[in-house]
């Protein structure tokens, strides 16, 4: 085999902190050949941006390689002076960072940043330069790019902002190319794309790749080989396809029975969430660093020595593990005898939303013009939502970033008011009624879980204190014994430890945040909880339990829960009932199991082809859709999706309105496509298996 154009050599990186010096990185070694594409996979905290910048040298003033080599074509990256490592940087080897946002500079434009890369690395007249610029923008499927290279970086969607940042890094034509998360802030329909994007780039120009995310779907739909790590090490590698197939190390194995697989649903299949929480950096175990989680450790075995990677099978170095109990996990991995959860008997509908309309006028004109039939600036961002929701049902709402899914969500709790239409509350109108006119009964009734608890959580009080002035906001309790049992009886339930209601939400992680969030939510009892993304920016793991959590939560309390997302797999899961949206306007709505069965509207058909799938035995269809979404200032007069569809029938969806169609009762299509044709079209995810 060819020699590796980069080789990490028993790589050590620490940290030093007011603790003491803590080790980021113990033991990582790995090599990656010309043109292919190498995944590092594991938590948040595992180590896997810290060998990313570890190879970039970019640690920081506070961070060393105390240890191991970083061998590039040849050389040793950690025995390189400044002067040759910044003409190694951005020429030989780039990096792409998880947000765009911030890796672009918003005082200059698009066209001014890729120029300045060519200056700095390259020797291109200025019309050369322009003429490459134009060219790798077509590479990266930007259309317009005089138009894209005299914008700001704020004018850009998250998807065009990616798409720069991946086009600036491959300007100088790197050998290497580090991926740090690419498509962790992306909706999942933004992130196919960029997905395919990467192995199109990949293959044409021949590029290494080391490719960073804790989305095992992501990794095995780009990577060719993976790395597993946890708390600094790589506890498996091997071909992608084999270790998600065949996974060895325990850590693996609970990562994939995290993960909402098609197939996988609340009341058949329950996610099997890890237990307890990574160990702080500081904090190893001696010998397997997994075993304070893992269900298979024992003593005098797994905590004596500093475990190696041994080989799996008879090929060296092909798949390998960091475990003396691998060969004995499939005879111990017995599946979960707990009885399958019984179905949740629906009561009376207590929510209509009817017609909902909500726009948002543009400064500068009186927003009276517009009610009178003026045409004017506006934005529209629900037209004519329609659904409903019953006692103990979870409805999920679905849809791209911007499709108005959150607007309907604050226009129930009160935070925006209607410009049209009704939202029927067990019988009251609330259309136009915001929270801080409604009763004390509906406020209590109608509660909020958001999507970024960091941003909701009063950074100068304590868990407790929070929790306890719901409690009194609501009249559930006044007195400090009470509220002090009841506060500590909630943190029970959302198994958060008691110690943390004196702690402020900075020494939280995000999973504990987010389990505060739901914790308040719930904490009045409400009929309602509306939660608004509220898993998406969180580990697979976390992820899992805070499924969980809610379910229990919705369970114990009988309570409705509206559920917000654009990630399908998360919906398959959880729903009962689904409402698909697109730029304000209803798609498809119907039960989970319809909806997720075809016949699919093109627009839903195109999301679960995006939900990433980590498992080796299902074939999935490739439907990536090109094109921004349409602006709502000046949507399409005919079908929303007419420009972005697949299927796009001409004039017709050009000019028109979609009719509704009714597959059943319940499950009703927005679609000029005759139902007969939307069915000759095969399920999105089917099984390889005989």
């Amino acid at each position: 085999m060819p020699a590796p154009i980069l080789s990490l050599e028993d790589l050590y990186v620490s940290y030093s902190t007011r603790e003491g010096e803590i080790p980021a990185v113990v033991d990582v070694s790995l090599c990656l050949r010309q043109g292919e594409c190498l995944g590092l996979v594991g938590e948040s905290g595992c180590g896997k941006t810290t060998v990313a910048l570890a190879i970039m040298r970019y640690l920081g003033a506070n961070g060393r390689i105390v240890g191991g080599r970083i061998v590039f074509k040849g050389r040793d990256l950690v025995q390189l002076s400044p002067k040759r490592l910044s003409q190694v940087r951005g020429a030989d080897i780039a990096m792409v960072y998880q947000e765009p946002l911030a890796a672009l500079n918003p005082s200059l434009t698009i066209g001014t940043q890729l120029r300045e890369v060519l200056r700095y690395h390259g020797r291109l007249r200025k019309r050369e330069a322009m003429e490459h610029i134009a060219q790798m923008l077509q590479e990266v499927r930007l259309a317009d790019p005089d138009r894209v290279m005299a914008a700001y970086p704020h004018q850009l969607s998250g998807g065009q902002q990616q798409r720069i940042v991946i086009a600036m890094a491959l300007l100088a034509q790197p050998s290497l190319l580090l991926l740090d998360e690419p498509t962790t802030a992306l909706d999942t329909t933004i992130a196919a794309g960029i997905a395919e994007l990467i192995k199109e780039v990949r293959h044409k120009f021949g590029t290494s790749m080391l490719y960073i995310s804790h989305d095992l779907g992501r990794i095995m739909e780009v990577c060719d080989r993976v790395c597993v790590m946890y708390a600094g090490q790589v506890v498996e590698s091997g071909p992608a396809r084999q270790v998600f197939d065949a996974p060895r190390h325990p850590y693996t194995r609970g990562l994939l029975r995290a993960m909402p697989l098609p197939g996988t649903h609340k009341q058949t299949r329950p996610l099997r969430a890890m237990r307890g929480q990574p160990l702080g950096l500081n904090q190893r175990p001696v010998g397997c660093v997994f075993s304070p989680r893992c269900d298979a450790f024992q003593p005098g075995l797994c905590d004596t020595r500093e475990l190696p990677l041994q080989d799996v099978g008879d090929s060296p170095a092909v798949q390998q593990v960091r475990c003396v109990r691998w060969q004995d996990l499939d005879a111990l991995d017995t599946p979960s005898e707990a009885p399958p959860l019984p179905d949740m008997e629906l009561g009376a509908e207590i929510l209509r939303v009817e017609a909902l309309r909500k726009y948002y006028v543009l400064p500068n004109r009186p927003f009276g013009t517009f009610l009178r039939g003026q045409k004017g600036p506006y934005a529209r961002a629900n037209e004519s939502i329609t659904f409903t929701a019953r006692q103990r049902e979870i409805v999920a709402l679905v849809g791209e970033s911007g499709c108005g899914k959150s607007t309907v969500a604050r226009v129930i709790v009160g935070l925006e008011t209607a410009t049209a239409g009704t939202v029927v509350w067990q019988g009251e109108e609330l259309a136009r009624r915001p929270v801080t006119k409604r009763t004390l009964t509906q406020r209590r009734a109608l509660q909020m879980v958001f999507q970024h608890p960091h941003d909701t959580l009063n950074p100068r009080l304590t868990v407790g204190t929070q929790i306890a002035r719901v409690l009194k906001h609501c009249g559930i309790a006044r007195d400090a014994q009470t509220l002090h049992s009841l506060v500590l009886r909630i943190l029970d339930r959302v198994q958060l430890p008691r110690a943390l209601a004196h702690r402020r939400p900075r020494h939280l992680s995000g999973g504990q945040k987010q389990r505060v969030a739901i914790a308040r939510a719930f904490a009045g009892q409400p009929a309602l909880v509306v939660a608004d993304e509220p898993v998406t920016a969180l580990d697979v793991s976390v992820q899992a339990a805070i499924l969980d959590l809610l379910l229990d939560m919705q369970r114990t309390h009988g309570t409705t829960l509206l559920f917000i997302s654009h990630d399908l797999g998360v919906v398959r899961y959880l729903a009962d009932t689904v409402v698909v949206m697109y730029l304000g306007q209803v798609m498809e709505q119907g039960t989970a199991a319809e909806v997720f069965h075809s016949p699919y509207h093109p627009y839903t058909e195109a999301l679960l082809a995006a939900i990433p799938l980590a498992d080796p035995l299902r074939q999935q269809q490739r439907i990536v859709l090109e094109g921004p979404v349409p602006s709502v200032v000046d949507p399409p007069k005919g079908c929303p999706f007419d420009t972005r569809c697949p299927r796009q029938l001409g004039t017709l969806c050009e000019t028109e309105r979609p009719p509704l169609q009714q597959v059943t009762a319940q499950h009703g299509i927005a679609c000029h496509i005759p139902l007969e044709r939307l069915r000759q079209h095969s399920a999105v995810h089917e099984s390889t298996q005989e």
